[in-house]
């Protein structure tokens, strides 16, 4: 499964989704992660920039590139969560340190 997911620069879980900087990639299997990619999608700085529609549309490009099922976040404005729904990709709800370890619990607690 893949599964994306906000963090700051050291690697732990950052807040909101759509103004997120840098967006990591998990490869979730058999309950660990096999691959982790931190991308800079530096949405803080794009989101005022264009209208809502354009900056949901960056967001659907960045989930539809890399095959995201799944997104791990602990803030998601309405707008946004709409758009997700629509997309059929689901919200878990992120812990606070290490973005590593808050996939796997939510997605532990996505499957019990």
């Amino acid at each position: 499964m893949k599964i994306a997911t906000p963090v700051d620069a050291a690697g732990q879980s950052a807040h909101a989704w759509g103004r997120a900087h840098w967006v990591a990639v998990a490869e979730v299997k058999d309950a660990a992660i096999e691959g982790w990619q931190v991308h800079e999608v530096s949405w803080d700085v794009l989101h005022d920039s264009t209208t809502h529609g354009s900056h949901h549309a960056r967001v659907v490009t960045f989930l539809k590139d890399h095959g995201i099922q799944a997104i791990v976040v602990d803030h998601v404005g309405e707008g946004m969560q709409r758009m997700l729904s629509t997309m059929g990709i689901p919200l878990l709800p992120a812990s606070p340190g290490d973005a590593q370890a808050s996939v796997l619990a939510a997605v532990r607690g996505a499957t019990s």
